[in-house]
């Protein structure tokens, strides 16, 4: 019997630095980041939601999240932790193009 109980929900939000915003080659490398974990890991929008699968290249690029757009991250599963401090580390870096 395994008594681990449900799964580690982690959550953190961040600004969006960078000047284009959430467009191609920064959504491709948030879904790449996003696949390094086996947690599931989602974005939104608003604190509330809708959330978006962050390891969905289509998903995150329609969401079209502009310069000065606050995401919120969360991450579950046995990797959350690192999950959402990879997310938030990549978005306060502009997604590697700042």
């Amino acid at each position: 019997m395994n008594d681990a109980g449900p799964p580690a929900t982690r959550t953190g939000s961040i600004v969006v630095p960078n000047a284009a915003g959430l467009h191609a080659r920064p959504a491709v490398k948030l879904t790449q980041t996003a696949k390094g974990f086996s947690s599931r890991i989602e974005f939104a929008l608003a604190p509330d939601g809708p959330w978006i699968d962050a390891k969905s290249p289509v998903k995150v690029m329609r969401a079209k999240a502009a310069k000065g757009v606050t995401l919120h991250f969360r991450a579950t599963g046995a990797d959350a932790d690192a999950a959402l401090s990879a997310m938030l580390e990549l978005a306060a870096s502009g997604f590697g193009e700042e």
